[in-house]
């Protein structure tokens, strides 16, 4: 079983993006993990994470040459990680892939043993924080806002609500990793 491979997701305003850069700036130095770069078919120069930046057709091409270990399709992208972001593994360390919600089962079923995190808050704060990222209309947020709802998580999953400060939702993830049984000094 490959219980070093961690699998985050969650919905849009949720903060995973920023919980996981919180984790990222505060793992203690002997708790190393690789963090799978993803390749999307948004432009770099559009923020977030840094990613590998492909048109549509070029992720086609790579996903033809079986370049992906994972990809998925969500929110009128594609999102793929390469087969050597999770190489690492091999090597027995920890690899953190930023996944999809609507991909999370293919992912256990070609990498079993991973361990889902589920980053999320409650619905008022998910309405709050898609309003003020301006992206979507009043009915998409209300759509998004209703798929986090119906979603069932995983059984055995870490699940994060960040609701609270940053701080406490990057804590509650550190307190979590750390507390699985092959996490490094255990």
């Amino acid at each position: 079983m490959n219980t070093r491979l961690i699998y985050v997701m969650g919905p849009s305003g949720a903060g995973k993006d920023s919980v996981l850069g919180w984790l990222r700036d505060h793992l203690p130095v002997d708790m190393p993990v690789h963090w799978a770069r993803r390749t999307i078919t948004r432009p770099a120069s559009a923020g977030g994470e840094a990613h590998e930046e492909v048109d549509a057709q070029g992720f086609e091409r790579l996903q033809n040459q079986a370049a992906f270990a994972m990809a998925w399709q969500a929110n009128g992208l594609h999102y793929g990680v390469r087969h050597a972001e999770l190489a690492p593994l091999q090597q027995g360390h920890w690899v953190m892939v930023n996944g999809s919600r609507g991909h999370w089962p293919q992912a256990l079923q070609s990498h079993s043993g991973l361990q889902v995190v589920h980053i999320t808050a409650d619905p008022a704060t998910l309405v709050q924080r898609l309003t003020q990222r301006g992206r979507e209309t009043p009915e998409d947020i209300q759509q998004r806002v209703a798929r986090a709802s119906a979603f069932d998580v995983p059984l055995g999953a870490i699940e994060i609500l960040n609701n609270g400060t940053l701080e406490q939702a990057g804590q509650a993830l550190l307190l979590a990793l750390q507390g699985l049984a092959s996490w490094p000094n255990q």
